[in-house]
């Protein structure tokens, strides 16, 4: 292992920073803000709603939070469904690509985009695969995938047939890691089951046709594409590991290093199957071990039904946690990471299950909305079964979402104290977060089916301090996507890693943030990049977007814009 220090880089941060440390007690005043219609997005998701009750129109609505420009400002990528019985509708279900005008307002350019409309969309990700400066972008379907390079241009093309990652089974969430630390990032793409229009089933429920259940349908393998550096990929789902007997019905999916081995493991949340977690043996080479682990059932030691997946430090031991969001009447599961390769369910004792019970959970992320260097959950809810009030008077198929706050590891739902933007009820999707104003509080998007997304923005959240970490790898691909972060500030060491794909069918800001409570300095920063190099900054002003390379340490800093 080389080791690379910078020694006491003292970045100057804006005025006043001071000034924001000794306001209020953490989280009082953070309030969301509902900004969809200010922001100027018009977006609407095509699902395709029929009576035939086609499955995929139950399930789609991703979205990706990432700079597809690189002008320091996060742009938005909406991914749309379509229709399996109206052409119309199906030709006209484009996603969407909001570039970010930097005054809270975002401009449609999709136009000139190179993205087009390919079939029934899911979901996506994000990540520089060749490595040039420019993010690329994945987008999954139910009957298609596509892999778009970012020309640098302000434009995509379709590159799926020359990169040889394409499939036309039904795929969900995607996401990229560096499984061989080789520089180059590799894809994770899991899929849900063996679905086609035409052999869509008839599944009566109470006095009605309903959306199927999955296992009416035969899972389908996932795929793991190895990034061959040179713009093309090879499927080694088999030879890695990854393909399962019995398949899984693939829905979320993270990496995480989730041993602090230095490789990147993968934990895979499937619908009323077993979850997997394949743990990095290295060489390319994975073992599932989610039930040796203590991940791959519920507390009941039951399959439940994954959707939506998250790794992150939730006690602040250095060890990542697994968050899964499952059936209503199931409660969404919290593993803690107890080392060893064993995890323990503290779902009830956590405070999650008392918060989750009553919901069906898809999209979410460990997040520090109130900079308290604690992170929380937010959490993205909504039915599958869009007319469940015929048979059941105590749910909808539209729910409230979730902010779980985090106190010393329990947590409880503060969303309705939150303002308006914790307050709207449709049937959610992908939720991703990121700060869409470089404001130093995160920011929290959501993506609903068949209706218009919600663009919450964080009133508050900035009046603690923050960092915002942007990492270029050099021997390690480009993103720093695996590069684990350390930050040593008032005592407490924050553990954060570089994700690309999370949750149900998105992506975060690739950005690392990193609360900071009152504290106007953190004494220390390590960055334990996939090569196996290692940067050292010490004393950093807080409220300040850090870019670090590789090597280098911090080669830039600028202010938030308050």
């Amino acid at each position: 292992m080389r080791t690379h220090t910078i020694a006491l880089i003292f970045i100057v941060a804006s005025a006043g920073s001071a000034a924001v440390a000794s306001v209020v007690q953490q989280g009082e005043g953070v309030r969301f803000s509902d900004i969809t219609a200010k922001s100027k997005i018009s977006f609407r998701h095509e699902n395709g709603a029929s009576p035939e009750k086609h499955l995929p129109e139950t399930m789609s609505g991703g979205v990706v939070l990432f700079d597809f420009d690189n002008d320091g400002w996060l742009d938005i990528l909406f991914v749309n469904g379509g229709s399996f019985v109206d052409t119309r509708k199906a030709a006209g279900a484009q996603h969407r690509l909001y570039r970010n005008n930097k005054d809270g307002t975002f401009a449609d350019v999709t136009a000139t985009s190179g993205i087009t409309v390919s079939g029934f969309g899911m979901g996506a990700c994000s990540a520089d695969y060749d490595n040039d400066g420019f993010p690329d972008l994945y987008i999954t379907g139910a009957d298609f995938s596509r892999l778009y390079r970012n020309t640098g241009k302000g434009s995509f093309a379709d590159v799926t047939s020359s990169a040889g990652v394409g499939s036309t089974l039904w795929s969900a969430s995607c996401a990229f890691g560096d499984i061989d630390n080789d520089g180059n990032v590799d894809l994770y793409v899991t899929r849900y089951v063996d679905y086609a229009p035409e052999r869509n089933k008839y599944c009566p429920l109470w006095t009605a046709r309903a959306y199927c259940h999955p296992n009416e349908y035969n899972g389908v393998p996932d795929l793991l594409f190895r990034n061959n550096g040179n713009g093309t990929f090879t499927d080694i789902s088999r030879e890695s590991g990854i393909l399962q007997r019995p398949s899984g019905n693939g829905l979320g999916v993270v990496f995480g290093d989730y041993d602090n081995d230095g490789r990147a493991d993968i934990y895979v949340a499937n619908d009323s199957t077993p979850n997997f977690l394949f743990h990095n043996k290295s060489g390319g080479k994975f073992e599932e071990v989610g039930f040796l682990a203590g991940v791959a059932m519920g507390h009941d030691g039951k399959p439940q039904a994954g959707m939506g997946t998250d790794m992150g430090d939730f006690d602040g031991d250095g060890l990542l946690d697994i968050f899964v969001t499952n059936l209503i009447m199931e409660t969404h599961t919290l593993y803690r990471n107890m080392g060893k390769g064993l995890f323990a369910d503290v779902t009830f004792t956590s405070g999650v299950a008392q918060a989750t019970l009553p919901y069906v959970g898809f999209g979410t992320a460990f997040v520090d909305y109130d900079n308290d260097m604690d992170l929380d959950l937010a959490i993205a809810n909504g039915h599958i079964i869009d007319n469940v009030h015929l048979g059941r008077d105590d749910t909808t198929y539209e729910q409230l979402n979730l902010l779980l706050q985090n106190d010393s590891g329990k947590f409880r739902n503060v969303g309705p104290i939150l303002g308006e933007g914790f307050a709207i009820m449709k049937s959610s999707r992908a939720l991703a977060v990121g700060d869409l104003d470089n404001d130093g509080d995160m920011d929290i998007v959501v993506a609903n089916v068949g209706q218009a997304p919600d663009i919450l923005r964080n009133d508050g959240g900035n009046r603690s301090n923050s960092l915002l970490i942007r990492t270029i790898g050099t021997r390690s691909n480009r993103d720093g996507i695996g590069a684990r972060l350390k930050l040593s500030v008032g005592g407490k060491i924050l553990t954060r890693d570089v994700k690309a794909g999370s949750g149900y069918l998105g992506q975060n800001d690739l950005r690392v943030h990193l609360g900071m409570a009152r504290r106007t300095v953190a004494e220390r920063l390590e960055i334990l990049w996939p090569s196996g190099m290692v940067d050292t900054v010490e004393n950093i002003n807080a409220n300040q977007i850090l870019t670090v390379q590789e090597g280098k340490g911090v080669i830039g800093g600028q202010p938030f814009e308050r």
